[in-house]
């Protein structure tokens, strides 16, 4: 099996079961190995009381790129901590992806930066997510 083949059947598997993701509107657009991209569409329930994208929700799409990198070896792998920087506000109607990327995998550790741009390109927000691998995989690859 090939490291994108792998991937590929990893989010399959993880996508099978993430309700969350998928109520919140979200969906893969591409994996490979220590990569996902993730994309959402603002909607009215994703705005809060500024009417501007809640945090919470741009957040919640970049963890779930940052999930479905580090798992794309598939080796369970969770989140151990992250820090977001929010940069510029989504708007109803923008079109949002999350890009995640591999910086470093040193044993069970992983460091991922994940970057939140809308459909012009325009930046808003950055995480980087520090992953740690758990015992067990998302598929048998017997």
């Amino acid at each position: 099996m090939t490291p994108q083949e792998r991937a590929e059947r990893s989010a399959q598997a993880m996508w099978a079961g993430d309700q969350a993701s998928k109520w919140a509107g979200m969906e893969i657009i591409r994996v490979d190995e220590g990569e996902a991209v993730l994309e959402m569409t603002v909607e009215d329930h994703h705005c809060n009381g500024h009417a501007i994208c809640h945090g919470g929700v741009i957040f919640m799409l970049a963890d779930s790129a940052f999930a479905f990198a580090c798992n794309s070896r598939n080796q369970s792998t969770v989140a151990q901590h992250n820090v977001v920087s929010f940069i510029a506000p989504g708007q109803k109607g923008d079109r949002l992806t999350a890009t995640a990327r591999e910086i470093s995998l040193t044993g069970r550790s992983g460091i991922y930066d994940i970057q939140v741009t809308n459909q012009d390109g325009r930046q808003i927000a950055e995480m980087r997510g520090f992953s740690r691998a758990i015992k067990g995989g998302l598929f048998d690859e017997n």
